[in-house]
């Protein structure tokens, strides 16, 4: 098996909808670190499992500086966030680890 990480510095904001009180409602931004784990059995032709170069233009063109509640169509939380750049990835991503500040972090792995 095959694995590499990417890791992005992405620059985007986001308010989240919640159902108590919170000043995450507000429009705010983070300086978000991710980590993007893929997997394969197999290399592709140029001896690559994906080319971190798209992996760059797939995740951090759609997202940084964004206002990421007009990129995904649902509340933009680090572990939606996580879901969605595995899925956006797929079929090779099987981890996302991003980190919205020093001390917040979430994760999204796909159990084999």
């Amino acid at each position: 098996m095959y694995k590499i990480k990417k890791r992005l510095v992405i620059s985007a904001a986001h308010y989240l909808t919640l159902d108590y009180a919170s000043k995450c409602t507000n429009l705010h931004g983070h300086n978000w670190v991710i980590d993007i784990y893929l997997r394969s059995k197999e290399l592709n032709s140029n001896g690559m499992v994906m080319d971190f170069s798209v992996i760059k233009q797939k995740i951090s063109h759609a997202l940084d500086h964004k206002v990421l509640n007009d990129v995904i169509p649902f509340n933009p939380t680090a572990e939606n966030l996580a879901k969605w750049i595995c899925d956006e990835l797929a079929p090779f991503c099987y981890r996302v680890d991003v980190e919205e500040s020093p001390n917040n972090s979430a994760s999204y792995e796909i159990d084999d």
